[in-house]
């Protein structure tokens, strides 16, 4: 077992809303280590997305405490990249310059980084597109510029709020089969990425995580964590590994019955 890199103390989270106080998390105590993929699975508004902002330092924990390589996160850190659903490309900027972007947000020198950015572009097949514009890309593409934009800054951790829920069935598959390949070549080197997935698609936590995370409705709290055992490295014939679709269906009986809404029962989300 690698060291833990992200630890959560029985954390909460109160935010004021016009209507008063929401508890969006409540006591969450949650270890994970280095170079895990760890994926949060849970019904909408649960607080999936909340959390991991505060692990980006992007919200403040009103109880409790989380700490990102033993230090306390009280505000931004520099230690992680985001990806979000949307690509969220600047649309007058080059493919390659808004990879740089983040090295110029952060007041560093852009040229320094040009080789490393299209070392990546070319690593997710965009090698021929860094002097396109966003409009010129599809909507996978565009999600492949996006991390690595995420990953310009060799972040130790990359966390992602479904970055692929927006794409067609396909291309999400892609998607899920070209990250697996990148966290497994980011091990070339240096260390493997340590890695927060939220997704609502059950299949995908299942397909990509080391273990999955799942959170009760609002006020979110951890309601069971499960070892995925299934085989390294995933592929796509994987999606037929009979554990795959075992352990979906257990997560989509555990998570109807604790919803008990009308989404959650008309069905798996596949």
């Amino acid at each position: 077992m690698t060291r833990p890199l992200i630890e959560i103390e029985h954390a909460g989270l109160i935010y004021q809303a016009e209507s008063g106080p929401v508890e969006a998390l409540r006591d969450i105590s949650l270890t994970i280590h280095e170079g895990e993929f760890v994926a949060l699975l849970g019904p909408s508004g649960c607080g999936k997305s909340t959390l991991m902002r505060a692990i980006a330092g992007l919200h403040n924990v009103t109880s409790g405490r989380i700490l990102v390589d033993g230090a306390p996160v009280e505000k931004p850190i520099a230690k992680v990249g985001m990806v979000f659903q949307a690509a969220l490309l600047l649309k007058w900027r080059t493919i390659l310059d808004n990879v740089l972007l983040p090295v110029e947000l952060a007041g560093g020198n852009p040229e320094q980084y040009r080789e490393r950015a299209m070392s990546l572009l070319r690593m997710v097949g965009l090698g021929d597109f860094a002097g396109k514009r966003p409009r010129e890309l599809s909507g996978g593409m565009q999600q492949r510029a996006s991390l690595c934009r995420a990953l310009i800054m060799d972040p130790p951790i990359l966390l992602m709020d479904e970055p692929f829920g927006a794409l067609d069935a396909m291309t999400r598959d892609e998607m899920n089969i070209e990250l697996l390949r990148i966290w497994g070549e980011s091990t070339a080197g240096a260390a493997r990425k340590t890695i927060v997935f939220v997704t609502h698609s059950i299949p995908e936590a299942v397909f990509l995580a080391d273990r999955v995370v799942v959170m009760s409705p609002r006020p979110g709290r951890v309601a069971s964590i499960r070892p995925v055992d299934i085989p390294r490295p995933r592929t796509a014939e994987t999606r037929a590994h009979p554990e795959l679709g075992r352990m979906s269906f257990d997560l989509y009986t555990e998570l109807s019955g604790a919803s008990g809404n009308a989404q959650a029962r008309s069905g798996p989300h596949w």
